[in-house]
C-alpha cells in the first residue's frame, strides 16, 4: 500500500470505530463481561498506544535514526504484519501489556471526550505521514512493545489494524451477558 492507501485504511478504520463507540447506550459502553475491558477502556487503549505513534511522525527524522536506527530489512505488508502480531498473541497468551497502555476505567462522563481525542490524534497522524517519503516509510523504524522493531510503513500498518482487533473484542463482550 502506499501513503495514500495506507491514511485511507487508517481514517476508515479509526471512523467506523469511533462511530461503533459513539452508538453504543450507555449501558453497553460500560458493559464488562468476564473481567473484559469495557468498550471504554478499549477505546483509551487505542487512544494510549496511538499517541506515541502520532508524536513520532513529527519528530525530525535525524532524531529518529539516531534513536532507533534504520531499518536492516524490507517492510512487510499489511496482510503479514497482521499475521505476526496475531500469532505472536497466540505464542504469548500470558503476556503483560505495559502499564502505560494499559487502560484506566473510563466513565460516561469522559466518553465524548475520549472519542475527540482520538479523532484528534488520527488527525494528527495522517497529517505527520505527510513528513515522509514513500521510500522514508521503509527506512526508519519504532520500536512496537511485542513485535520488535517496526518500519514507520509496518506501524501504520498495525495502527490500522489494531483498531479493528479491539473493535472485534467490543463486540465479542457485548455478545456475552455477565
Amino acid at each position: 500500500m502506499d501513503k495514500l492507501e495506507i491514511k485511507a485504511l487508517i481514517l476508515t478504520n479509526h471512523q467506523a470505530f469511533l462511530s461503533k463507540l459513539d452508538e453504543l447506550s450507555d449501558i453497553d459502553f460500560m458493559k464488562s463481561t468476564n473481567g473484559k475491558w469495557t468498550a471504554g477502556q478499549q477505546l483509551e487503549h487505542i487512544l494510549k498506544s496511538t499517541k506515541p505513534v502520532a508524536r513520532a511522525f513529527e519528530i525530525p527524522k535525524s532524531v529518529l535514526k539516531d534513536k532507533f536506527g534504520l531499518a536492516s530489512k524490507p517492510s512487510r505488508d499489511y496482510k503479514k504484519i497482521v499475521a505476526d502480531y496475531l500469532e505472536t498473541l497466540r505464542q504469548n497468551p500470558d503476556y503483560k501489556l505495559e502499564e502505560r497502555f494499559s487502560p484506566e476505567e473510563v466513565d460516561l462522563e469522559q466518553k465524548n471526550e475520549k472519542l475527540k481525542a482520538l479523532k484528534e490524534v488520527i488527525e494528527k497522524l495522517t497529517v505527520g505521514i505527510e513528513n515522509f517519503t514513500e521510500p522514508e516509510l521503509d527506512i526508519y523504524i519504532l520500536p512496537h512493545p511485542v513485535m520488535g522493531k517496526f518500519t514507520l510503513r509496518e506501524v501504520l500498518y498495525f495502527v490500522a489494524y489494531h483498531v479493528t482487533h479491539h473493535d472485534k473484542q467490543i463486540l465479542q463482550n457485548l455478545r456475552h451477558e455477565n
